[in-house]
């Protein structure tokens, strides 16, 4: 006599016979809130206050006038030396010494110079910041008046040594290298031996 099979008592759905397994069932997280466009807007507009008054005092944060005209000059001719060599026309830094503005200039093929844009367009001194001198390899010396340093498409610049003064009888000194357009800035009024020794021959 075959024994009939148990009920099942652990649950409804079971089949007989077999005992009941319990499956759990996987929990299901609440999604987190995330943030509403108004929400963002505002985290927006304050991080843009927020910028607006605080980066200028950031950036003048050991970073002067001195040292940023500078910079910005040396970038320049990085600019200017970097055109000359991807367009194969001369260009020049021309220094105004009366007017404290430096520039580039672009010769073209009719002979004629051409103010450059962008980068190496004219840039005017802040007023606490002047030249003291500047020395171009082959012409000596200049205090006043205007010179300049010829950029060539072969990748060559006129050594040059800048002198820049600032308040407080604060100076820089900036040597324009010859073989990668490169600028090395000094700390303090420096002179370099070979340069000094032509204008010392040009009779500057």
């Amino acid at each position: 006599m075959i024994p009939e099979p148990r009920p099942n008592r652990s649950g409804a759905g079971a089949r007989p016979g077999f005992p009941a397994v319990h499956v759990p069932r996987p929990a299901f997280r609440t999604p987190e809130r995330g943030f509403t466009l108004v929400e963002l807007v505002v985290v927006i507009f304050v991080i843009g206050l927020f910028s607006a008054l605080v980066v200028p005092t950031l950036t003048g944060f050991g970073q002067d006038d001195l040292k940023l005209t500078a910079r910005r000059l040396a970038g320049m001719t990085k600019y200017l030396y970097n055109e000359a060599a991807l367009s194969g026309r001369p260009y020049r830094l021309v220094f105004d010494l009366d007017a404290d503005i430096v520039g580039g200039r672009r010769l073209a093929e009719n002979g004629e110079l051409v103010a450059v844009d962008g980068t190496g367009a004219d840039h005017q001194f802040p007023d606490d910041v002047h030249f003291r001198d500047v020395v171009v390899s082959g012409r000596g010396q200049t205090s006043q008046g205007k010179t300049w340093a010829d950029i060539l498409p072969v990748g060559w610049v006129d050594e040059t040594v800048i002198h820049l003064a600032g308040s407080g009888d604060r100076a820089l000194t900036l040597r324009l290298l010859p073989l990668t357009g490169t600028t090395e800035i000094y700390e303090g009024y420096r002179e370099f031996q070979n340069l000094a020794e032509q204008g010392q021959a040009l009779g500057r």
